[in-house]
C-alpha cells in the first residue's frame, strides 16, 4: 500500500518538502487528518509545466494503441489501490464507501472507454479527400486531415467527486488519450486521496515505458498556485468542474493571456424539471418521493442536481407538493463534502429563503454542526421567478424550488427566460407527447442533455453522453466533459496537402488507420 507523504508529483519523482503546508480534514468529524501536504508555489508550477512540454512531442507521436495500453495501465494501477483510494477519500468527503466504490468504479470505466476509443481508430476522424488533377477547370489537390494535440493540459480537481473527476478523472483519462501531458492540481479538500491516485498514474506511466512528464500532480490550497498554472505560457488548455464564480475566474485569466487558450469549464447547473400536469394526476405520489430522493441525493452535492421544478395548478399539482415535502423531511441531515461547499449553500438558500413570495414548505430537522446540513424544499410563482433572476441560480446542495406556473404558456415562457444548463426534464403522460414536444423545442437551445420522465442526477458514462451546455452551465457549449466526445476538446484538425505518403502520418496512408 502505498505511503502518504504530502508531496507533488513531478513525472516519476517527488518534490518536498515547502515552508508552507496544509492539512485535509474529515468534514464529518473535523478532525484534522494526516499528513501535512505541502503547498506549491509558482516555481513548482513552472518545473511541472516545463517537464509537460519537455515530452510532449514524444508523447504527441505515440501511436493510438500505445495509449489505449496506458489508460489501461492506469485503470488496473486503480483496482490495485481501490481499498486505500475508498478508505482515504471516505475520510476526507465523508462520502459513504459504496458511493466511492460506485465511483472508482465508473473512473475505471472511463479510461477503458477511452481506451476502446482509440483502439477502434475513431479518435482521429480521418477526412482524405485524393487528387483530382484531371478536374476542370482546376486539378484538386490531394488533402487529408487528421488530429493532432494540443499540448500540456491544466486539469482542476473537483470537490464533490474525488475519483471521477478528479486526478484519474474524465479529464486526465481525455487529455491523455488525445496525447496531451497533463498537470493536475489537486483539490485541496483530498489531497490523500488525489495522492493515491497520482501515485497510480505514475506507476502505470512508468510500467508502459513512456516519458514521464506526461503526468503530474501538484497541491495546494491557495488560489495562486491554480491562477499559476492557467497562465503559464506553456500550458494549452484548462479543463474545470467547480462553481461559477471559480470557474469563469479560469475561464478569464485564460483569455486574457497573451495567446489565449481554451478553458473547458463546467459550472453547475439548476437541471429544471418540467411536470405536466395529467402525469402529476396520475403519479404524483411515485414522483414527489423520487424528486425528493433526486433533491437530497449525495447531499445535494451532484451538478446535475434538480434545483428547480416547473408545475401547472392543478389537484395534483397540490398533493405532489406537499408529498415531496413531507418525503424530504425524512431525509436526515448529512455531512457536505467540506466546508466551503457548506457556507456557500446556506448563504445562497437563506437569500432564496428571504425572497418576497417565496415560502418554506419543509425542510428536515436541522444539524448544523461541523458540515451538517438539512435538505430543504422551498415554492414560488412564476411572476416572482421571473422578477427575481437569482432563483435562477445554483444552490450547490440539497434544496429545490418549485415554480408554479398558471397556464402552460407561462411555463414556456419560463422556460425561454432560463439560462444554459446542463440537463432539462419533462416529465409527461403519452396524452402530453405534444406539450413535451414545445417545451424541448425550447429546451434543446439550453441544456446539453433532455431527459423525459426520469430525473438528471447520475451521468451514464458511454459514447453518447453529453456532459455540458450552454454559459452558465460551461464557458464552452460545443463540448463534453462525458463520453469520448470528450477528447476533441483537446485535439485541433491539421490538413496535408500533397504531402509524399512517405512523410505522411501513418494515419493518412491509403486504407491506413
Amino acid at each position: 500500500m502505498d505511503e502518504l507523504t504530502g508531496r507533488h508529483l513531478l513525472g516519476s519523482s517527488t518534490l518536498g518538502p515547502s515552508e508552507k503546508t496544509f492539512l485535509a480534514q474529515n468534514p464529518a468529524t473535523e478532525e484534522l487528518l494526516v499528513p501535512a501536504f505541502f503547498e506549491a508555489d509558482a516555481d513548482i508550477v513552472n518545473q511541472a509545466v516545463q517537464l509537460a512540454n519537455r515530452d510532449f512531442r514524444a508523447f504527441a507521436r505515440t501511436p493510438t494503441g500505445q495509449r489505449a495500453v496506458l489508460l489501461e495501465a492506469i485503470a488496473a494501477e486503480l483496482l490495485e489501490r481501490k481499498e486505500g483510494l475508498v478508505d482515504r477519500a471516505h475520510l476526507e468527503t465523508a462520502l459513504p464507501l459504496p458511493r466511492l466504490e460506485s465511483e472508482l468504479t465508473r473512473t475505471v470505466n472511463q479510461l477503458r472507454m477511452f481506451a476502446q476509443m482509440l483502439n477502434r481508430g475513431e479518435s482521429l476522424e480521418l477526412r482524405i479527400n485524393p487528387a483530382l488533377p484531371d478536374r476542370n477547370p482546376l486539378p484538386r489537390p490531394d488533402l487529408r486531415m487528421t488530429q493532432v494535440p494540443l499540448g500540456p493540459v491544466a486539469v482542476f480537481g473537483a470537490s464533490n467527486f474525488p475519483l471521477a473527476f478528479s486526478v484519474a478523472g474524465g479529464d486526465t483519462a481525455s487529455a491523455l488519450a488525445a496525447g496531451c501531458p497533463v498537470v493536475v492540481k489537486g483539490h485541496p479538500a483530498h489531497p490523500g486521496t488525489s495522492e493515491l491516485a497520482g501515485l497510480a498514474i505514475q506507476a502505470a506511466i512508468i510500467s508502459c515505458g513512456l516519458p514521464e512528464g506526461i503526468f503530474s500532480l501538484i497541491q495546494g490550497s491557495a488560489n495562486e498556485v491554480g491562477a499559476s498554472l492557467v497562465k503559464h505560457p506553456l500550458i494549452k488548455a484548462v479543463a474545470f468542474t467547480g462553481s461559477l464564480a471559480a470557474g469563469r475566474s479560469l475561464y478569464d485569466l485564460a483569455s486574457s493571456r497573451p495567446k489565449p487558450i481554451p478553458c473547458y469549464a463546467e459550472m453547475g447547473s439548476v437541471n429544471p424539471v418540467f411536470f405536466l400536469p395529467e402525469v402529476l394526476e396520475t403519479t404524483w405520489g411515485q414522483l414527489a418521493c423520487s424528486y425528493a430522493d433526486a433533491v437530497a441525493l449525495g447531499v445535494g452535492q451532484f451538478c446535475t442536481n434538480p434545483g428547480i421544478s416547473l408545475v401547472l395548478k392543478s389537484a395534483g399539482t397540490e398533493q405532489f407538493i406537499d408529498r415531496a415535502g413531507s418525503c424530504l423531511k425524512e431525509k436526515p441531515a448529512a455531512a457536505m463534502v467540506h466546508a466551503g461547499i457548506k457556507q456557500n449553500y446556506l448563504q445562497r438558500l437563506a437569500r432564496q429563503v428571504d425572497c418576497s413570495g417565496v415560502v418554506t414548505v419543509a425542510t428536515s430537522p436541522a444539524d448544523n454542526s461541523r458540515c451538517y446540513v438539512s435538505p430543504t424544499l422551498l415554492r414560488t410563482n412564476a411572476e416572482t421567478f421571473m422578477q427575481n433572476p437569482f432563483l435562477a441560480e445554483e444552490v450547490f446542495g440539497p434544496s429545490s424550488l418549485v415554480v408554479e406556473c398558471s397556464t402552460f404558456a407561462e411555463m414556456q415562457l419560463v422556460a425561454e427566460r432560463l439560462p444554459g444548463q446542463l440537463t432539462a426534464t419533462v416529465h409527461a403522460s403519452q396524452n402530453e407527447l405534444g406539450m413535451a414536444q414545445q417545451l424541448f423545442d425550447v429546451l434543446g437551445f439550453k441544456a446539453g442533455r433532455l431527459i423525459m420522465n426520469g430525473f438528471p442526477t447520475g451521468v451514464e458514462v458511454c459514447e453518447a453522453m453529453v456532459h455540458g451546455g450552454p454559459y452558465p452551465a460551461t464557458t464552452e457549449s460545443r463540448s463534453t466533459s462525458v463520453g469520448t466526445a470528450a477528447i476533441k476538446r483537446f485535439l485541433r484538425p491539421v490538413c496535408y496537402q500533397n504531402v509524399p505518403r512517405n512523410i505522411l502520418p501513418t494515419e493518412l496512408h491509403d486504407g491506413g488507420n
